[in-house]
């Protein structure tokens, strides 16, 4: 089977990700990047830079990764799709869901394969928290929680938290449970002195009744990527950072304390952390992207129009 052959727009500290598993991917051939604050004098390897996206089209590209800042994925998405390139876009897909459903609209006028980089998907602990729900593991769900906070990261510079970090959480809260939102309300806050939002609580509730709660900030000295979700048998904890997943059973025996067994709630159970393959999220990304592009059908991918629907919650908690 002939490689695809793939370019990279954008070369920011997502772009340089890319570039390197791009460089190395099976089925793959990285035959160019562009970003319009190199030169072509940079040398990248054996990887050609271009000083223009047309110049990178015309290499004949089957697909490419757009790691550019948010603000620029309207104007060279379209561009791409008018060109007939399949296209992974970083998340978020768009600054607003206005431009997200153009995108859309672009991509699927042209039967293209679009997606989106919400790479938390496929950490080992997501992917196998939302098989373990699949499975019945927690019976009935409650609640999903996250949390996601740590430093400020430098590299931001277009987007707040919002759209930057709780995209994330939005994503695959609605992909964990296959249901969408049904409300949301936040409070976000502005405490560094930069233009966009720093800091975000948001509630809301999924179709068929699950509760959500996402705690979102870039000013804790600590970094935390933590998703739980509570059902009738007890909880599921991931850890993103350290892709561990664990499991909180609720207990069945009885107590003696009667002040404490009158209570009708749930007893504390086995602990259970599951042994998971760790395969760095990234690269399962571009695997899975490689495999829909060959395919034509986006299986396993985040999709463009699911994109979107991220957007649209993200526009919602800043409104």
């Amino acid at each position: 089977m002939t490689n695809l052959r793939a370019g990279i727009v954008g070369l920011g500290v997502m772009g340089r990700h890319h570039l390197r598993i791009l460089s190395h991917l099976d089925g793959v051939d990285l035959v160019g990047v562009f970003d319009p604050a190199l030169s072509d004098s940079v040398v990248l390897g054996t990887v050609p830079v271009h000083t223009s996206l047309e110049s990178l089209i015309a290499t004949g590209i089957d697909y490419c990764v757009l790691s550019a800042p948010t603000a620029f994925h309207l104007e060279l998405g379209l561009q791409l799709a008018a060109n007939g390139v399949h296209t992974l876009i970083e998340k978020p897909v768009a600054t607003t869901s206005a431009e997200a459903h153009r995108i859309v609209d672009a991509f699927a006028e042209r039967n293209l394969i679009g997606g989106v980089g919400h790479v938390e998907r496929f950490n080992p602990a997501i992917q196998a928290m939302r098989m373990k729900i699949a499975e019945g593991l927690l019976g009935d769900v409650f609640q999903v929680a996250t949390r996601r906070q740590g430093p400020f990261p430098a590299r931001i510079s277009d987007v707040g938290v919002v759209k930057d970090l709780a995209t994330h959480d939005i994503d695959l809260t609605m992909w964990i449970m296959q249901r969408p939102y049904v409300s949301v309300a936040a409070h976000t806050a502005h405490r560094s002195g930069r233009k966009h939002e720093d800091m975000l609580v948001a509630i809301g509730q999924l179709e068929g009744g699950v509760i959500v709660n996402h705690l979102v900030n870039w000013l804790s000295p600590f970094k935390e990527r933590r998703t739980t979700v509570i059902g009738e048998h007890g909880a599921l904890v991931a850890d993103t950072l350290t892709a561990d997943l664990t499991f909180y059973e609720n207990g069945t025996q009885g107590g003696s304390w009667d002040g404490v067994s009158s209570f009708r709630g749930v007893s504390e159970g086995n602990v259970l952390r599951f042994a998971l393959t760790k395969t760095e999220p990234l690269l399962i990304e571009h695997q899975t992207f490689r495999d829909a592009v060959r395919t034509g059908r986006p299986d396993g991918i985040v999709t463009v129009a699911q994109g979107l629907e991220t957007v649209r919650i993200a526009d919602q908690l800043l409104s």
